[in-house]
Formats: C-alpha cells, sequence, structure tokens
C-alpha cells in the first residue's frame, strides 16, 4: 500500500469531515463497531463520549479520528476496515484510495477482456438504406406485375387470411385490376 494508515487517516480526515454521505447513524456505527469488535481501540466510555447527540455529527467524528490517531497504526488499521464493511461507497472515494487506484493494476484491469455481444457495429443509417432497398424492390417488383400479368393476383392469395372487410377489399382490388 505505500502509506501506513495512520498517515492515510490524516490525508483522509478532512474529507471525512466534509463527506455528508456519514450522517449520525453510520458513525454511530463505526463507534460501535470498533468498541464492540475492539474494546482496547475504543472503550465503552470512550464510545459514549463519541455516541453524544447533543454533539453536531462532524465534530464527533473529528474527535474520534484524533482519538483513533492517537491510539497508533492498529487503531487506524481497524477504522478503516469498518468504514469498508460499513459505508463502502465513502470508503471507495477516499483520496488515499483514489490515489492508490493505479491503471494498470491487474485486479481491476484484468489482462484477459471478456467478448462484448455486438451483433453488427454498423450505424442506424446503414439499416435504413438496406431498408430502403428493400422497400423499393418490393415496390418495383409489385407494379412490374401488373404489366406484365394483367393484374396482381399475389392480394388475391394474401387476402385468404385476413378478416371478411380486409379480405373483401383485396379481392375487389384484384378483380378491378383484371378487369382492366
Amino acid at each position: 500500500m505505500g502509506d501506513s494508515f495512520y498517515e492515510q487517516l490524516i490525508e483522509d480526515s478532512a474529507f471525512l469531515r466534509a463527506d455528508r454521505r456519514l450522517d449520525t447513524e453510520l458513525v454511530d456505527k463505526l463507534i460501535l463497531q470498533l468498541n464492540r469488535i475492539y474494546p482496547q481501540i475504543l472503550t465503552d466510555k470512550e464510545a459514549t463520549k463519541f455516541r453524544n447527540l447533543d454533539v453536531p455529527t462532524s465534530v464527533r467524528l473529528g474527535e474520534l479520528l484524533t482519538h483513533l490517531q492517537g491510539k497508533g497504526e492498529e487503531a487506524c488499521r481497524e477504522f478503516y476496515r469498518a468504514l469498508h464493511l460499513h459505508v463502502e461507497e465513502v470508503y471507495y472515494s477516499l483520496p488515499t484510495r483514489l490515489r492508490l487506484r493505479d491503471p494498470l493494476d491487474p485486479l481491476i484491469h484484468p489482462s484477459v477482456y471478456q467478448q462484448k455481444y455486438v451483433l453488427n457495429d454498423r450505424d442506424p443509417f446503414f439499416f435504413l438504406g438496406c431498408f430502403g432497398i428493400a422497400v423499393g424492390m418490393a415496390l418495383l417488383y409489385y407494379y412490374s406485375e401488373d404489366k406484365l400479368t394483367g393484374g396482381s393476383r399475389a392480394l388475391g392469395m394474401a387476402a385468404l387470411g385476413l378478416k371478411k372487410k380486409a379480405q373483401e377489399v383485396l379481392i375487389w382490388y384484384t378483380e378491378e385490376s383484371l378487369m382492366k
């Protein structure tokens, strides 16, 4: 990691005091975590002092951070562990965590990239062009059939699966084009 947890906590203290995501409830969770799991770091009397609701949360957090820095490296490490456990989004946005992230870190950017499932990398205008060509060919075929065969029998065959009104219209159109 490079820096000790003590040095990281000194650097992160200003950020933690200013961060609005650390509300009263989350600060109390951190204090209780340190008190219950590590009573040698935060005794019951100290935990009660830091959980006093008459004192603003940012002041209590600042006093807690100063107290932990006075306790040493182990206390700072356990604070980071509790922060990671209870408030992960704050933990990962700490200035020291952001600085430690390396773009070439193999854990963040694995060397084997997952295959991206792309059906086609063409833009929408390509598909509009293809659709336009298909419609143009269909219209050309439709209107040229009228001249070659004397009528559109395809419309009469298409009418077989339709409802009665649509079927009547298509058959009428087919019969009218045959009479011409």
